[in-house]
């Protein structure tokens, strides 16, 4: 075991120190000495000796019973999410000998499907990679094009923390659905080296990563402060790709007849028609060889 990362012992330590003895129905007397539960009350709670559940946090014991698991998800108030997460974390699987990961490649059918949507579109892949957007999507975010990350944009660009109103919440769930996206494979080379960057970048990250929350990415409101048009409520859907190793097709959509809708319908129509270069008439905007050559800026 010496050398693997002890993945179910952090989880439920990180988790233990989020549960505070009175959710617990624990009395408090006197000063403690640690945040949430100490490791005997998990032990007590869950109906295990507290020398058994030190060895599981120590990664002396990595093949828990389901039962434990349970018991131990129902002490530390996991909701169904994080109860299969803890489940996978415990299951034993033998570890197979790491391949380097495969380019995600965007179906040929879904990247035909996000051009051709009036909405904004975009694929994720696995890692909160952007691997496909419309114009539209770019449009509402210059980072929503291919080759970006979501996590890296959301945390190190401060133009893009600029469009959420709710960028603390909306960080938090980004984080936690990355969590649930690679599942225990933590020791994956692209997210030992995404989760080692914004670590260090990023103290705000490095504390979320550190509480080990975990949620499945679903539809959900989003609230947009867009430079041009101004205030954005947006429906994003998520829907898995059938046939791909978890990359998911995003899509933003308005309520109908709202302020929201029209302000959508304007940057669709600001996408749809390029303005002419500063200086250039419209006929010479539409002749090639009246247009300046592109220099070296200097």
């Amino acid at each position: 075991m010496t050398g693997e990362p002890n993945l179910l012992g952090d989880y439920v330590r990180a988790r233990r120190e989020l549960v505070t003895p009175e959710q617990a129905g624990i009395p408090v007397l006197g000063v403690r000495r640690v945040p949430g539960l100490r490791r005997e009350e998990v032990a007590m709670l869950a109906g295990i000796s507290a020398d058994y559940y030190l060895r599981l946090e120590q990664g002396r014991d990595r093949n828990p019973s389901v039962q434990v698991l349970e018991s131990l998800a129902r002490v530390l108030r996991l909701d169904d999410d994080a109860t299969a997460y803890l489940l996978n974390l415990g299951a034993g699987t033998p570890r197979r000998r790491r391949r380097r990961p495969r380019r995600e490649t965007v179906p040929p059918g879904i990247a035909q499907l996000v051009a051709t949507l009036s909405l904004p579109a975009l694929v994720e892949g696995r890692y909160f990679d952007v691997l496909a957007a419309n114009a539209l999507a770019t449009a509402l975010s210059p980072r929503l094009a291919a080759g970006a990350n979501r996590l890296r944009d959301v945390f190190l660009d401060p133009a893009e923390k600029d469009l959420h109103p709710d960028w603390e919440s909306a960080a938090a769930g980004m984080v936690a659905g990355f969590r649930e996206s690679v599942g225990a494979d933590t020791d994956d080379p692209r997210v030992i080296e995404l989760v080692g960057e914004l670590s260090l970048a990023s103290p705000r990250f490095s504390r979320i990563w550190a509480r080990h929350d975990v949620t499945a990415c679903e539809g959900a409101s989003k609230h947009i402060d867009h430079p041009q048009v101004g205030g954005l409520s947006l429906n994003r859907e998520r829907l898995g790709i059938a046939g791909t190793a978890g990359q998911t097709l995003v899509i933003f959509h308005p309520d109908p007849g709202t302020d929201s809708a029209e302000r959508l319908a304007l940057l669709a129509s600001a996408t749809r028609t390029p303005a002419a270069p500063r200086g250039i008439t419209g006929e010479q905007a539409g002749d090639p060889a009246a247009r300046p050559r592109a220099g070296r800026a200097d």
